[in-house]
């Protein structure tokens, strides 16, 4: 199970091994933001340490918008921080960059203190390091869309023949080539989202920061915009953060969610962990409709191969979806290896039809093989 406690670190188990020696770019340990009088005596105060978020109100006249948040950020992966309005998702985002200003905690990025950072080195992080796309596109209605890209890479100072050949390059690649030359007005809202995509890619940042960047888009554009995001990542590995309040969303693009609620990270974890092992009964109501299969890998289906199992083939990897590995028996009318370059397991018919029917009986936990 992925959950944290209030306050605690995230605890390296043996099956995130790999998790534990992958490079930290972003590191965040007791991190408070709280508003209100005498915001920063709320943190060390341990009289109103177990209050509910409307006690802690009624109380103090503060509001804990993130309390005592740990989490680590691994290079190149996609970092979901997933909420519904009002959980502090967007404040933890914004206190990365200290776009808002932490009451309390540490902060890192890449081994740097960002809280001790001075006002130029910040800016400097802003502008190269971490870039982040807003739901409101905020472009340059007068600018056409070539410059728009290129905005990041004139505040940088660089020449202008160069920074429109470079931003030419992220058009093309974010799939707006030929509409250079028009402005935001001329374009739809997915069109703008996209050119909002390509300025924050434009400075080449190490990080992209998104704050529920698609929520205003219609349900079609929205699904491009998401999947033109895992197809920049497959591609180039750039490590995101992404905001959202959508289950579906954070479980499409995520590699690892952290779910907030009042402030607090009450699960983190992959999506399989999320939605497979519910740290407690409000995260077992917020995937209690997702399908399991569809999530779900074979690692929690798989049983011990026998005699001679272990030479069958054509394998499938750990990742594969349990709704995939059902397709795969079905079509081959036989058992299937499970292979990461040395034999898991077994899945067939018994056992995938055995899972199916714990996931259709409701079942929040499902045993890992």
């Amino acid at each position: 199970m992925a959950a944290i406690a209030p306050g605690a670190s995230e605890i390296p188990t043996p099956d995130k091994a790999a998790d534990a020696a992958r490079e930290i770019v972003f590191s965040v340990r007791h991190l408070w933001k709280v508003f209100g009088p005498k915001a920063e005596r709320i943190p060390d105060d341990a009289s109103v340490a177990d209050l509910s978020a409307q006690e802690l109100r009624e109380q103090t006249g503060c509001t804990a918008a993130v309390r005592d948040v740990s989490f680590d950020v691994h290079k190149g992966e996609v970092f979901v921080v997933m909420g519904l309005s009002g959980s502090g998702k967007s404040t933890l985002v914004r206190c990365l960059t200290r776009l808002i200003e932490p009451t309390s905690g540490d902060l890192e990025m890449d081994g740097e203190d960002v809280r001790a950072m001075d006002g130029a080195t910040l800016r400097e992080l802003r502008r190269r390091r971490a870039s982040m796309v807003f739901q409101h596109f905020g472009l340059l209605p007068h600018r056409t869309v070539l410059d728009n890209v290129a905005y990041g890479l004139e505040i940088q100072g660089m020449g202008k023949a160069e920074r429109r050949a470079k931003a030419a390059e992220v058009v093309e690649k974010v799939g707006l080539a030929g509409l250079e030359k028009r402005r935001p007005g001329q374009l739809s809202g997915g069109q703008q989202q996209r050119v909002g995509l390509a300025r924050a890619l434009a400075v080449d940042p190490e990080v992209l920061l998104f704050d529920e960047p698609f929520s205003a888009l219609d349900p079609l554009i929205r699904r491009d915009m998401q999947e033109e995001v895992i197809r920049l990542h497959q591609d180039e590995g750039r490590t995101m953060v992404f905001i959202t309040h959508d289950l579906a969303e954070a479980l499409l693009v995520g590699d690892r969610i952290a779910l907030m609620r009042d402030g607090k990270i009450v699960q983190l974890g992959t999506p399989e962990e999320i939605v497979g092992s519910p740290a407690d009964d409000y995260v077992r109501d917020f995937v209690r409709d997702v399908p399991r299969e569809q999530v779900l890998t074979v690692r929690r289906a798989m049983r011990p191969a026998e005699d001679g199992e272990a030479d069958q083939g054509p394998a499938l990897t750990p990742d594969t979806l349990i709704s995939d590995a059902i397709e795969a028996v079905a079509r081959s009318g036989a058992a299937r290896v499970v292979d990461d370059g040395r034999c898991l397991g077994i899945v067939d018919h018994a056992c995938l039809l055995d899972v199916v029917a714990r996931i259709d009986r409701g079942r929040d936990e499902v045993t890992t093989a």
